[in-house]
């Protein structure tokens, strides 16, 4: 009579111990412990895009998506030449994670929720806009001079259906020029056919870096977007590493080091973040 709720509830037990040990055993096989192992991480990323991922004269990757995975790397083992780039397709960079073919992709990708649908995002490392790059000696100093100039505007832009729609959200009234490269782009303001060119800010900041003292931007940016790296889905302790590690990056102890590459590639000193509360949590 009392034989058969105590052979359930051994059963119970038993069952109970071996989901235990099964996510024992899947913790000791999740991604963080897997990269340590390995002892490199692999990260998938471009190698075309200046600021962000382009080889230097010496053939090696460089830009501030490579600083951010060399971030993770001495999170991880202390050395930040210990990471493998995997360079990808921009349409590779969710795959190559599905398939585990890398670890994380940092390609400057753009934070959507129909992706976050299929990857899991990082804390974001960079928010991107569109800038406008002026010749030095611009008559329009900032965005307001240039919107009460009207039509007597002309913007470039690379050539796409939302081009005209996009300087127009600044520039009401400007005139559109649309080319089919960022260097006909450029030519056009280097040449006086266009008054500015309208493109990411990043792209603003790095030529202003690279030609110092040849072009300057108006304190202004629009059409807002946000840059994090991604990771599988399903793996809460590794997306948990990289984001304390980008997190103390940007706002504790490896600041130094996050912006000393701001700086680089940016021409930017950001602040240092603030003792005492966490402005996290204001």
């Amino acid at each position: 009579m009392h034989r058969r709720p105590s052979l359930f509830k051994a059963c119970v037990l038993l069952f109970a111990a071996s989901a235990a040990v099964v996510g024992v055993a899947q913790a000791a096989d999740g991604k963080l412990d897997s990269v340590l192992a390995r002892g490199k991480l692999i990260v998938g990323t471009g190698s075309t895009n200046a600021p962000w991922h382009f080889q230097g004269a010496d053939g090696k990757l460089q830009g501030f998506d490579i600083d951010i995975a060399r971030m993770v790397a001495k999170g991880l083992f202390n050395d930040p030449s210990k990471v493998e780039f995997v360079v990808q397709s921009s349409d590779a960079r969710i795959p190559n994670l599905l398939t585990d073919k890398v670890d994380m992709s940092c390609q400057f990708i753009t934070v959507t929720a129909s992706r976050a649908q299929q990857v899991a995002f990082t804390l974001p490392y960079y928010r991107e806009g569109v800038g406008l790059l002026l010749p030095a000696n611009s008559k329009y100093k900032e965005i307001d001079d240039m919107r009460a100039a009207g039509d007597s505007v002309t913007v470039a832009v690379l050539q796409n259906v939302y081009a005209e729609e996009l300087v127009h959200q600044a520039l009401p009234k400007a005139k559109v020029d649309q080319y089919d490269s960022v260097d006909l782009m450029y030519q056009a303001v280097n040449s006086g056919r266009a008054d500015a060119a309208a493109t990411d800010q990043s792209s603003v900041k790095y030529l202003m870096v690279q030609n110092a003292g040849r072009y300057r931007s108006p304190a202004y940016a629009w059409s807002p977007q946000t840059y994090a790296c991604a990771v599988k889905r399903g793996d809460q302790d590794w997306l948990n590493f990289v984001n304390t590690t980008l997190h103390e990056a940007m706002t504790g102890v490896e600041f130094p080091t996050y912006a000393a590459s701001f700086k680089q590639w940016f021409g930017v000193d950001l602040p240092t973040p603030a003792i005492g509360f966490p402005a996290e949590f204001k």
